[in-house]
């Protein structure tokens, strides 16, 4: 009898679950469960199916670590939408105030293309991190292989893993995490361009060399720059809503600086979509237009946003005089390409970070309540 209510009892928390899966932070966790589960019925069955009759490799063509990238790839993507798609259409007071507002910040909302590049970044973190634990795994098994029924049970394990965590991410999003994001993406990225590229001594000649080629490498470096870059406007956005904008004049410093944030996104992008072998000037404008605009945020900073701290003024300028520095040791021939593109973007991007962070210690206190942002 008892077993009875309580296999009731638990039929009926999964249906309020699949009912409200946004109703708390319990049920949420729930929904995150019951989507990993399914990835891993469907990623099982998948591979016993591939997998049947066969003994796979670790890692390489026709894997168990190509099937878990692939797969995991997949499933990051379709969990992320779904787990947006919670967040938008199911507010719940309750949820925020356990959670946190997460996106539902004042002045900024994500569209369609924005869920789209965020769950493409996903998508290829989880891609390029299974890919990458395999051939580790095959490093440290050598010329070990896996039988089916075990690949297909362990292809199940990585696809709900990649699920769950990438549904949570989604319905906990925030413009932290979203930095996060970007970060996690573009050293990912970039890194497996830079261990893919056909030619080893790419980075003789400038780090836009890794995009040059027709190979998988180049194709993967220019995305990673254009999903990147789109990834940059959303930031953008979020990093300058909850600045002051109770004035004229602090309305028109936060719009310029709002600007100049997503014209760095854009040209960031622009720089993927148009590689320096086949678009020579466009390349190095977009790219020049990239520093052009950090530098004049940075040096203009305390006009347009007078409320930001001193201490990170001074960073900017900091960074501001580094990349100058660096620029002047390649013009004398210290330096290459590369290493000024290197420092250059790591110090731009590690900025727009913490400029992120900093812009949310210093909203504006007299912002309108925060509203639930809508797919448009």
């Amino acid at each position: 009898m008892t077993r009875t209510v309580a296999a009731a009892e638990d039929s009926a928390s999964i249906r309020r679950v699949v009912r409200s899966p946004a109703a708390n932070v319990s049920s949420l966790e729930s929904a995150a469960l019951l989507v990993g589960s399914a990835f891993f019925v469907v990623g099982a069955l998948v591979g016993l199916f591939a997998f049947w009759g066969q003994s796979l490799p670790i890692s390489g063509r026709g894997s168990l670590g190509a099937f878990a990238g692939v797969g995991g790839a997949i499933a990051a993507v379709l969990a992320f939408v779904l787990g947006r798609y919670l967040a938008d259409r199911t507010p719940n007071p309750a949820l925020r105030r356990e959670i946190g507002q997460g996106l539902s910040v004042p002045g900024a909302r994500l569209h369609w293309f924005d869920i789209a590049s965020l769950a493409i970044a996903h998508g290829v973190i989880a891609l390029l991190g299974w890919l990458a634990l395999s051939t580790v795994l095959e490093l440290s098994f050598t010329d070990a292989v896996v039988f089916a029924l075990p690949a297909a049970a362990l292809g199940g394990v990585a696809l709900a893993l990649t699920a769950y965590v990438s549904f949570l991410s989604a319905a906990r999003m925030t413009p932290m995490l979203l930095s996060l994001v970007l970060a996690v993406f573009l050293v990912v990225g970039a890194f497996a361009s830079m261990l893919s590229a056909s030619d080893p001594h790419w980075w003789e000649e400038n780090l836009s060399a890794l995009g040059m080629t027709d190979d998988l490498s180049a194709k993967a470096f220019n995305l990673t720059l254009i999903i990147a870059g789109a990834i940059v406007t959303i930031v953008a956005r979020y990093a300058t809503a909850t600045l002051p904008a109770s004035t004229p004049p602090d309305r028109r410093g936060r719009d310029i600086v709002r600007f100049g944030l997503i014209l760095i996104g854009i040209f960031l992008a622009c720089v993927g979509i148009f590689p320096v072998d086949e678009f020579f000037a466009i390349h190095n404008t977009v790219a020049t237009g990239m520093a052009v605009c950090f530098a004049v945020i940075v040096l203009g900073l305390p006009r347009f946003i007078r409320t930001v701290p001193r201490v990170f003024v001074v960073l900017g300028y900091v960074y501001v005089a580094v990349i100058i520095v660096v620029a002047v040791f390649f013009a004398t021939g210290y330096y290459n390409l590369t290493a000024v593109e290197l420092v250059a973007g790591c110090l731009i991007f590690s900025w727009i970070i913490v400029f992120l962070r900093t812009a949310g210690a210093t909203g504006d206190p007299e912002a309108e309540p925060a509203v639930l942002p809508s797919v448009g």
